[in-house]
């Protein structure tokens, strides 16, 4: 019989480092999305809005679906934070992105799962997983599937394992036995909204994206705002800063999967070495890596700001130097940002 504890057996062994079940009911939190996108804080993500009505509705993805299984996979290895970076030429890489891009390798582990559920299963039933790509609020279902609360910065926290979690479902019609939900424990403590570069985090749970360096550095395909360029300082891609503060992360669970481990060149690389690379090296270092989500202008435009913020003279004069095998760098979105560093170096 296919039981809540064999499918959670089943997802450890897969390499899922949490597993947990929610009924696919309309909890309370889901309405919160249209709340959000209504102030406008998913800022030029017009897919959110496009894919709002199933957001909120998770039957909209699958109109038969009574549970959904949530799994959560530690992916910190044991590396600095960066807030203990005080070299100011070092890119600094959100962790998520360090390895192997995640939405492949936790999708071939969630279909593993969902193969063995369907041999196991004594009748068909219907399916779907995702991994951060389709229409649900994962971590809405995931706290509510008992494998933690979501904090103030709108991370999902464990109590045991800390906020460095990917998260994935599977949507099915299977009636399977929910876990209890989990609880906030985030308590009076406001670190997480003290420390945001930008100001994101606006209030406790409730996160200005148009703020927010991951959005700014990932998501906005456009120059960056001037009043957010400073406060970037050496962030190249996401940020960490809520996630290193947090005082549930004191301690965190480390992963030594070899997926999650820092690739050669992406391990706090120097601002310069990484504005030297070819557009074709570019392109090789984060090749298979979630770094793929930025095209290699963006990255540029975002190389530049950090080398401004170094406020070192010889890195920012590697942003004059001649470069043939780099075309992304005459881009008009690096020049208007390349201009910013120099000006910023020269008052």
């Amino acid at each position: 019989m296919l039981s809540p504890s064999r499918i959670k057996a089943r997802a450890h062994e897969l390499g899922f480092d949490l597993c947990g079940i929610a009924r696919a009911a309309h909890y309370p939190e889901l309405d919160y999305f249209t709340e959000w996108l209504r102030r406008g804080h998913a800022g030029t993500m017009t897919y959110l809005h496009r894919s709002a009505r199933r957001r909120v509705d998770i039957r909209q993805a699958l109109d038969s679906v009574r549970s959904v299984i949530v799994n959560g996979t530690v992916y910190h290895s044991p590396h600095p934070v960066s807030t203990d970076i005080r070299d100011r030429r070092r890119a600094l890489i959100a962790r998520y992105a360090w390895g192997d891009d995640y939405h492949a390798v936790i999708g071939q582990r969630l279909e593993a799962l969902l193969a063995w559920m369907r041999e196991e299963a004594e009748e068909p039933f219907d399916a779907l997983p995702y991994v951060d790509t389709g229409p649900v609020q994962e971590r809405v279902f995931a706290q509510h599937a008992g494998l933690g609360w979501i904090g103030k910065n709108s991370c999902l926290i464990n109590p045991d394992l800390g906020s460095w979690l990917f998260l994935g479902e599977i949507l099915c019609t299977l009636d399977l036995d929910a876990d209890a939900p989990g609880f906030d424990r985030c308590g009076s403590c406001t670190l997480c909204l003290d420390w945001c570069p930008t100001g994101a985090i606006v209030e406790p749970w409730r996160l200005d994206a148009t703020r927010c360096l991951s959005y700014l550095t990932i998501e906005y395909k456009r120059a960056m705002p001037e009043a957010y360029r400073a406060a970037a300082g050496a962030h190249v891609f996401g940020c960490d800063v809520c996630q290193d503060v947090c005082p549930w992360n004191a301690a965190p669970a480390v992963s030594a999967d070899p997926a999650w481990q820092p690739r050669a060149g992406l391990d706090l690389p120097d601002l310069v070495d990484l504005w030297r690379l070819s557009d074709a090296d570019l392109r090789a270092l984060v090749d298979g890596s979630a770094m793929t989500r930025v095209t290699l202008e963006m990255l540029r435009r975002n190389l530049a700001v950090a080398i401004g913020n170094s406020g070192d003279r010889t890195a920012i004069a590697e942003l004059d130097r001649p470069r043939a095998d780099a075309p992304s760098v005459q881009s008009a979105l690096v020049q208007e940002h390349v201009a910013w560093a120099k000006a910023r170096e020269i008052s």
